[in-house]
């Protein structure tokens, strides 16, 4: 095979492992238990396929997943979309996304898969996302009534969801290290 095949389809490779992966951001979201911030499965997706796929196949994933709900296809937590989603109190943690797949993706391939790195990487790219949602959630929560205390927002947006984060790292470490070996 020829130099320039390989590479053709290592492309058509990514193509397909991204558009997997949209489709798993998609499942894991319509998972979820309601709260005002819902507890979804979305964060272990994105942690799963950063790990799995690294920061460029991860990153763009997360950027089709988001895309495809801003254009109308029902892939958010409850099966909604559209912009006025992403814009709305709990687009924040959804922008976040993206940063955690950067920060999982990134450690993936600097240091190739290795457990104890990924596990870092998903904590602190979890905590990115909570940091961006909450300031994201403060905005839009203070203009549409009567702005809360960090304390009360904390309670709301980051305080329930430190478990069911760790849980899920957790699957999606044991996960990463089972299916490592059968990704290209």
């Amino acid at each position: 095979m020829t130099e320039e095949k390989k590479k053709e389809k290592l492309k058509t490779l990514d193509m397909v492992y991204i558009g997997l992966s949209a489709a798993l951001i998609a499942i894991c979201s319509w998972i979820s238990i309601p709260m005002a911030v819902p507890i979804t499965l979305q964060t272990m997706g994105i942690c799963l396929i950063s790990s799995l796929f690294g920061m460029k196949r991860g990153t763009l994933a997360t950027v089709v997943y988001i895309i495809l709900g801003a254009v109308g296809v029902p892939v958010f937590q409850g099966f909604t979309s559209g912009v006025s989603i992403i814009a709305g109190s709990t687009g924040g943690y959804i922008i976040g996304f993206i940063f955690t797949a950067l920060i999982v993706g990134f450690v993936s391939d600097k240091w190739k898969g290795k457990l104890i790195p990924l596990i870092i990487s998903m904590v602190i790219g979890i905590l990115v996302c909570y940091a961006f949602g909450t300031a994201w959630f403060a905005v839009v929560y203070a203009r549409e009534n009567t702005p809360a205390t960090i304390g009360t927002i904390l309670g709301w947006c980051v305080i329930p969801f430190l478990i069911p984060d760790a849980v899920k790292i957790v699957i999606a470490s044991i996960l990463t290290n089972r299916l490592k070996r059968f990704v290209k």
